[in-house]
């Protein structure tokens, strides 16, 4: 369990191109994390077993969630249910938090 971790000792990870993981406090049933991503990534269409939740600092980012498309702006927030597949295009430069749950021990 990481109960507490300050944003600089947070490693920041390049996950491809132009998208950086920083993963932040994860217990035993959740991990957030922190995603900036530079204008016109793209995250391929993909699923994982873990419930993602997110929220939306600076920039925008598309979602395609199984049949839904939507835009999320600062402020906004959005939920992807385990299992569902989903893709994302960074139409901005961005920063986003998401929590997942269980945590995805790949990214710790």
């Amino acid at each position: 369990m990481q109960t507490r971790i300050s944003h600089n000792a947070a490693t920041p990870v390049e996950m491809m191109p132009g998208l950086v993981r920083r993963t932040l406090a994860w217990g035993e049933k959740a991990m957030v994390c922190e995603f900036s991503a530079d204008t016109g990534v793209f995250i391929p269409l993909h699923d994982h077993p873990h419930e993602q939740v997110g929220y939306v600092i600076a920039g925008q980012v598309e979602f395609v969630s199984a049949d839904e498309t939507f835009i999320a702006e600062p402020g906004d927030s959005y939920a992807i249910p385990g299992g569902v597949k989903h893709s994302a295009r960074f139409l901005a430069p961005t920063t986003l938090i998401e929590v997942f749950s269980p945590v995805r021990e790949e990214f710790k």
